[in-house]
């Protein structure tokens, strides 16, 4: 195992098909659901929550995190701030938490440009994560004549934080990638072009919410 950095944010070898995760996570509903359809491995004094490479991690915010208040956001500064690694932050989006949602896709999103990823449960969570670890194994990236398309786990990342956006959903996010391939086109789009689009209505959710967290 590579040694991680005093603050904890790697690099961090990791076996293909496994995950290195946090200590604190063992013996939790989470790990429990991952353990037999993948294979963890525990580390102490890790500023991400689960490795998936050495180079890609989950930040996981839970429930309580996003209700207690912004002790949080730390941890999403000091890995988006780590040259070496690649940040997803999965978050626990659940009726107790929902009010708190926005603030943490405003700032994860457009302050720090990660991507940002919404569950219900654990559960969820569990099942997305094995995904993850899933595509980057089928991701062809020592090919060199594909290595410049975006990877299968990118595209999920970007798709799922697209359809979170006030006023996309399932249906329009597709559409708005298809003209709007990056969310910092997305952001720069103006109302009459992300009107053609997805309609007046959303067009202005979409610019809304942009704007005002600038």
């Amino acid at each position: 195992m590579e040694e991680s950095p005093p603050d904890g944010t790697g690099p961090m070898h990791v076996p293909l098909g496994h995950i290195v995760a946090n200590d604190k996570w063992r013996g939790s509903q989470l790990a429990g659901e991952m353990q037999g359809r993948i294979k963890l491995i525990f580390e102490d004094g890790l500023t991400p929550d689960f490795y998936l490479s050495n180079r890609s991690c989950i930040l996981y915010v839970t429930e309580a995190d996003l209700v207690a208040g912004n002790a949080y956001r730390k941890r999403l500064v000091r890995v988006r701030n780590s040259s070496n690694l690649q940040g997803i932050v999965v978050v626990e989006k659940t009726q107790m938490s929902e009010q708190y949602f926005p603030a943490l896709q405003k700032f994860t999103v457009l302050d720090l440009g990660m991507v940002l990823l919404p569950v219900s449960s654990q559960v969820e969570a569990s099942c997305l994560i094995v995904q993850l670890v899933e595509e980057q194994i089928k991701e062809p990236s020592k090919n060199s004549l594909l290595r410049k398309k975006r990877s299968p786990l990118s595209e999920l990342s970007l798709l799922r934080t697209v359809q979170q956006i006030p006023g996309v959903g399932k249906v329009k996010a597709p559409l708005l990638l298809q003209k709007f391939p990056s969310l910092q086109q997305l952001s720069n789009a103006s109302v009459q072009e992300l009107e053609q689009v997805v309609g007046q209505a959303a067009a202005q959710q979409i610019h809304t919410f942009f704007t005002q967290a600038r």
